[in-house]
């Protein structure tokens, strides 16, 4: 090895992007961080900028970026700012960069994630809703540009691990019965039906095992993030969904399993810390330090396992469908969910009413044949209008 790779991190200011960050600290001779990306947040960029000197930063904002210019000049830093889609899109297919994180939530994260595919960097995909939107044109970007797309889900990530040496996503996963997703069960996993129409945002923000953003936080309350796995798992590891499974594992220590045809089941298992998955794809194949605490079995005792309650936690079921239908489906219960879910977090929705939002919006949204880029974006578009026309702004009720 020449010199530290080259990563450039899309979302650093977030829970991913700071994890990332630690993770490249522990490991100045063989990461570096070449490219710090963030919306708005120019303070927290600068700080960054000052600690792990990057050849560049892009704010998407423009009037933050000239902030953080002004404020990196005045502290003598040598890091370039830019700003806007196009920056974006050249810095992270710059010579300079070998790895690209991206981590930027939601649907802002699909366009920067395929030009990091195709400039045939390795994809460390943390973004789920930028495969879940495109489907197959993100996979088939990475078979036509010969590179790796490793996913930081942790839940991803150990199927990723546990599937046999040499396996990349993208490929069929030979001898796999199927595939386990685990899931927490989230904030509200014994909350009795009654009781979850009034939960309030930062509630259902206060996860009990993990530390995330509020977008996230609120998608792992109603069990749409693992519905957007679900997803996920069939694009990535190449099986239907139906031999995708969840089961709810409170502890969050067995991140998933995988069963093959001869019965056997392998499990990858650690800390609730999302440097370990990060530090697994950083250095894939070889293995490095994540700085995470060695789990104690002997002190943990028992881990228990249920499985998901469909009926006062619908989502699942909802993303399910949207999978089997294919085509714009997924990208349309994304959009909806990300519009039902800042309603949430504005107190125009409660909590019930989100996934009430996306079934209504998938129903009346047919789903049809993704070719290109802009069947996804229109598909896009009309489930955010939809969705937005749904919810009353002022009584949260639905339309």
């Amino acid at each position: 090895m020449s010199g530290p790779r080259g990563i450039a991190i899309l979302g650093s200011t977030g829970s991913i992007g700071k994890s990332t960050l630690a993770v490249i600290a522990l490991h100045p001779e063989r990461f570096r961080a070449a490219v710090l990306c963030a919306q708005s947040s120019w303070q927290a960029v600068v700080q960054q900028a000052v600690e792990f000197k990057p050849d560049s930063v892009v704010l998407a904002d423009p009037r933050a970026a000239e902030q953080a210019r002004a404020a990196l000049r005045s502290l003598g830093s040598a890091t370039r700012v830019e700003s806007g889609a196009d920056a974006l899109a050249a810095e992270v297919a710059g010579a300079n960069v070998e790895m690209v994180m991206a981590a930027i939530v939601g649907a802002a994260g699909l366009l920067p994630t395929l030009a990091a595919a195709r400039a045939g960097k390795r994809v460390l995909l943390a973004n789920k809703e930028a495969l879940v939107m495109s489907g197959r044109l993100l996979m088939d970007e990475v078979r036509k540009a010969k590179t790796e797309l490793i996913p930081i889900d942790s839940e991803h990530n150990a199927i990723f691990q546990c599937m046999p040496a040499g396996y990349l996503p993208g490929a069929a996963a030979r001898g796999v019965n199927r595939v386990i997703l685990t899931a927490s069960g989230g904030p509200f996993r014994s909350t009795a039906s009654g009781k979850l129409e009034s939960v309030t945002p930062d509630e259902a923000c206060n996860h009990p095992k993990w530390k995330m953003g509020r977008k996230i936080s609120v998608d792992s309350a109603t069990l749409m993030n693992k519905g957007l796995e679900v997803i996920e798992a069939t694009l990535l590891f190449g099986l239907p969904e139906s031999q995708v499974n969840v089961v709810v594992h409170p502890q969050s220590l067995v991140h998933s399993l995988v069963e093959y045809a001869d019965g056997s089941f392998l499990a990858q298992l650690g800390a609730p810390d999302m440097r370990t998955p990060i530090a697994q794809a950083l250095a894939w194949p070889e293995r490095v330090s994540s700085g995470v605490q060695s789990l104690d079995l002997g002190e943990i005792g028992r881990m228990d396992f249920e499985p998901p309650d469909h009926v006062r936690f619908p989502s699942i079921g909802l993303a399910r469908a949207a999978a089997r239908a294919g085509g714009t489906a997924p990208a349309v219960l994304n959009a909806a969910n990300e519009v039902a879910v800042q309603a949430f977090l504005d107190r125009r929705l409660n909590f019930t009413g989100i996934a009430a939002v996306c079934d209504k919006v998938l129903q009346r949204l047919d789903a049809s044949p993704v070719n290109e880029l802009g069947d996804v974006l229109d598909a896009d578009a009309a489930a955010r209008r939809l969705a937005s026309a749904l919810i009353e702004p002022a009584h949260g009720a639905l339309a």
